[in-house]
């Protein structure tokens, strides 16, 4: 028996339409509560509808709260996370979610799925286990792929293993898991930032099964959780460069070259890339949509850059539409129609300028692109010619060092310099596509050599 309230008075009606995604609703009514399941197809719903009646004629006792026959509640309340997150992650992909958004789940679910299950014998490596979830169980592209005898094994164990994702109705249970997300398959601590993207896919993912039905309530909602992290999630200020190392290491871009004649001007064509992260404060991926007609480029003064999106990469097709590994999606936190324009000083504008005049633009208009794919400029492509430029323009102390090791430091340095210069921290935000909260916490970084400029400034002002 259910430990629940239960009646036999119960009333199911007909299949009703609805325009919205999931059009096809089943009602039905418990001691005069009402309760609506909806689908996508009407065939399901159907069959739903055809489950609560079967249940009914058999004089099953039906749930007060939830509505479910008792054996139905039952099934659902055993949901475990690992079915959880499966079906969580065939949503994603049915209703076209981006795919760096699929990536982000299936590798956080990879993660989390193994934290959460019960001690049975003959368990498998923890990291092949991490391994074989965000690569062949969680991606509905590759489930049907044939496994091998070891990941057949291994599959087979965490199916058993994986608890029912109500058991985080525990205030101990949930505790622990919170605090398991803390920690690598191998014992070391997470950066902050990785735990609160694990917490926030884990408390989506239990929120979809309380949408779903198949729990009451989503106990991690509200839920305050404590963990000392191994790292900020603020910007080093020690990665930060100045304007005059920063133009230096824009010249030495143009003195990269590649391997083969096709690629002997790589440096050269990429060095608008970098001054567009650098002097209009871009994301990678915002120049890699950026096209001749997003630019206004007058022959004297200031441009302007209107930027439309971005274009972003993923390191396996199988998470995204056809398998295509590149795809444009809208700016960050932005709506699909919203564009945000840059003011660029006169410097990028003569960069862009020669740019177009020596490269010219894709057929779509992009002005930069894999020499060989037409697609985007691949990560690692950019990230060893920046790698080259830094051990061309910088001294051998400060090749070691932190500074500008990546191509987003550049962004870094960008908004640390427009807050140096005294513009308000609203216009930053603006131009740079963030909040004020996050550009004055995450931003707001020292610029290389300029403190001990600051520490005479306040010598100054106390020796009056």
């Amino acid at each position: 028996m259910s430990e629940r309230p239960t009646t036999y008075r119960v009333s199911v009606w007909n299949v009703v339409k609805h325009a919205s995604r999931r059009r096809y609703g089943v009602r039905w009514k418990t001691e005069g509560r009402e309760h609506s399941e909806w689908y996508a197809t009407k065939a399901l719903a159907e069959s739903f509808r055809s489950d609560l009646q079967r249940a009914q004629r058999a004089g099953e006792a039906f749930e007060v709260q939830s509505g479910l026959p008792v054996s139905l509640a039952r099934k659902r309340n055993a949901r475990t996370l690992l079915e959880v997150a499966t079906s969580y992650v065939d949503w994603l992909w049915a209703s076209g979610a981006p795919p760096n958004t699929r990536k982000g789940v299936v590798t956080s679910m990879a993660a989390i799925v193994p934290l959460f299950v019960r001690q049975l014998d003959h368990a498998p490596d923890p990291a092949a286990l991490q391994r074989l979830l965000s690569t062949r169980l969680l991606p509905p592209p590759r489930r049907g792929e044939p496994l091998t005898a070891a990941q057949t094994a291994a599959a087979s164990w965490v199916v058993r293993a994986s608890r029912p994702v109500a058991d985080l109705g525990d205030d101990i249970v949930a505790s622990e898991l919170l605090t398991a997300l803390g920690k690598t398959v191998s014992g070391r601590s997470v950066t902050s930032l990785t735990w609160d993207k694990r917490r926030a896919v884990l408390h989506r993912t239990v929120e979809f099964a309380r949408s779903s039905g198949w729990i009451d309530v989503n106990p991690l909602t509200g839920r305050r959780h404590v963990v000392r992290h191994s790292g900020p999630q603020i910007v080093d200020p020690r990665v930060v460069v100045n304007p005059a190392q920063a133009r230096q290491l824009l010249a030495a871009v143009t003195y990269v070259r590649g391997r083969r004649l096709q690629d002997r001007d790589r440096g050269r064509r990429l060095h608008a890339f970098f001054a567009c992260i650098y002097y209009a404060g871009l994301r990678p991926g915002e120049v890699q949509l950026l096209r001749e007609a997003d630019c206004t480029l007058p022959t004297s003064g200031w441009g302007e850059l209107v930027l439309t999106g971005s274009r972003s990469e993923v390191s396996a097709g199988y998470y995204a539409p056809r398998g295509k590994r590149h795809h444009e999606r809208p700016l960050k936190r932005r709506a699909a129609e919203e564009v945000r324009p840059v003011p660029i000083p006169p410097t990028l504008v003569e960069i862009l300028r020669a740019h177009l005049a020596e490269f010219g633009t894709t057929r779509d208009g992009r002005l930069f692109s894999g020499v060989e794919s037409g697609e985007n400029v691949p990560g690692s492509v950019y990230s060893r010619v920046w790698e080259e430029a830094r051990q061309i323009g910088l001294s051998p102390a400060q090749e070691v060092s932190p500074l500008a090791r990546r191509p987003y430091d550049l962004r870094h340095a960008a908004l640390s310099s427009w807050l140096a210069a005294g513009v308000p921290p609203t216009e930053v935000a603006e131009r740079a596509g963030n909040s004020v909260k996050v550009l004055l916490t995450v931003y707001a970084k020292c610029l290389d050599g300029q403190r001990s400029a600051y520490n005479d400034r306040i010598t100054t002002l106390l020796d009056g």
